[in-house]
Order: C-alpha cells, then structure tokens, then sequence
C-alpha cells in the first residue's frame, strides 16, 4: 500500500513538472529573466565607461571580468523580477485548475487534497530553483561571450579562481531558491482563496512589494527581521572569505516559518473547499 502511494505521488509530481515545464508561459518568463543579463551586458560593453559606484554593485566591475555579469543579474532580479515569476507560477497553482474545470477531476482521482497540494507546492518550489539558475547561467554565458574572464575579487578583498566564484555563484542561486520559497507558500495560499489565477498572481505579487517596502520604512525597524523579503539581499555574505553561513541560516529559518504557516493555512483552506460541486 505504501509503495502504491509513493508511486502515485510520483507520478503526479512527474506529471506536475512535465506540464508546469511544457507551458508557453513558463518559457516566456524563464526567456525574459535570462534577457537581464544579457540587456546588462550589451549595455556595458555598448558604453565607453562605467563610474565605480553607480548603478547596481559590481556593475563596474563587469569589464574587467564578465563573471560578475552574473551577480550583478542575480541581484538586480530580486527585487522585482524574480518574485514577478514566482507570483505567476505560485499564484496558478490551485487557481489555474479550478478556472478551467480541471481541479474537481485531479481531486475525483485518487490523489488526494493533501497530497495534490504538496505537488502543487512542490512544483512551484521548482521553478524556485529553475529562475535563478537561469539568471545565472544566462550571465555567466554572455559574460564569457563579451569580456574576459578571470579570478573574482570578493568583498573581503580575497581573490578566487573562476572554478570557487562559479561554486559560490551556484550557491548564491540556492540561496535565492530558498528565499522564494516563503512567497511560493503565500502564493499557493491565496490561490485556494480564488478561482480567478490571475487574482492570485497579483496579489502574491502586491504583498511582496509590500514586504519590501515596510522593510525599508525605519519606523517599522521591529517588524524587518520578521518580513519574508528581509535576507532576500543578504548573499552578499557568500562573496566573503571565509564565506558567512549567518544569513543564510537566518534566512533558511525564517522562510520556513512562512512555509509553515502558509502551508497550514492553505491546508485548512483546501480541505474545506467545496469543489466537486
């Protein structure tokens, strides 16, 4: 009996992918975050010189080593870009099926409410980590192509071969997976709230623009460490030597708090949901 769960589970999950991965969609926005870079580097390498402190960080440090098109990528896309796509794809995820009729027929099916939301999540979990490697492979790819490359200067000073910056770029990539998946869980929330995905998607979007900006407010200074969005920038510490586990650990914790949260509250939600009618 067991195995005939796992198996199922697996399949379903196998199935989730396959069509989450296979939308015209999900193409389209891993397309346009894979663009940033390449927008950023064509932009540099068309201008005749970059002021040092102007413009994103380590934008004027592209020329001299086109690894650093990667961080400046990964960087520029957090705020903005990458919980864009994470809304679309989270929001979607309970929502998308009810709109078109298909929700009651996956649920008639022995998968089961519970187990069809932790694929649901799941699935959106792995565009979590899909979005960012995209970020960075595009950047290192056309850093490679338009500068040259070299050892990496890091914050601290320290200078490393391409081979360890390209293990910390990789780990900079799990770094933003893991600081998205606090939005994803909210995202699937709000998508058991609705029928209308498109609802959903907005407002996982809206509520992590509103995370940002309580989190620049001073007044609310108590209220940062508790926001979802608050370590989103804190990678800044894996381009150190020794690299700083401080804020990952911090961040890793606090996402899974809203993973937990969401999660039950979307639980609760779902189970009680009327949708065979």
């Amino acid at each position: 009996m067991a195995q005939t769960v796992v198996a199922s589970s697996r399949s379903l999950l196998a199935s989730e992918l396959k069509v989450l991965f296979q939308r015209r969609r999900t193409w389209a926005m891993l397309l346009a975050l894979a663009a940033i870079p390449v927008l950023i580097a064509v932009a540099v390498r068309l201008s005749s010189t970059v002021q040092p402190g102007r413009g994103p960080a380590f934008l004027d440090r592209i020329t001299q080593n086109g690894l650093f098109v990667a961080f400046t990528a990964m960087l520029v896309s957090v705020p903005l870009f990458l919980p864009l796509t994470i809304g679309v794809v989270a929001g979607d995820t309970i929502a998308g099926e009810a709109s078109l009729g298909t929700l009651r027929y996956l649920l008639v099916a022995p998968a089961g409410r519970v187990r069809l939301l932790l694929v649901k999540y799941a699935g959106a979990l792995a565009f979590c980590v899909a979005a960012p490697v995209t970020v960075a492979l595009a950047g290192t790819a056309i850093g490679a192509l338009l500068f040259p490359i070299g050892p990496v200067t890091l914050l601290s000073g320290d200078v490393v071969q391409p081979p360890e910056a390209a293990v910390r770029l990789a780990l900079i990539a799990g770094y933003l997976s893991v600081s998205l998946a606090g939005l994803s869980a909210i995202g699937l929330f709000l998508s058991t709230l609705t029928v209308v995905p498109v609802g959903a998607m907005a407002a996982t979007v809206v509520v992590s623009v509103v995370s940002q900006v309580l989190d620049q407010l001073p007044q609310l200074e108590w209220l940062h460490p508790w926001l979802f969005s608050h370590y989103w920038l804190g990678f800044g510490d894996i381009l150190r030597q020794p690299m700083l586990w401080d804020s990952f650990a911090d961040n890793a914790l606090l996402q899974a708090g809203y993973v937990a949260v969401f999660g039950a509250l979307a639980y609760g939600r779902f189970v009680t949901k009327d949708v065979l009618s």
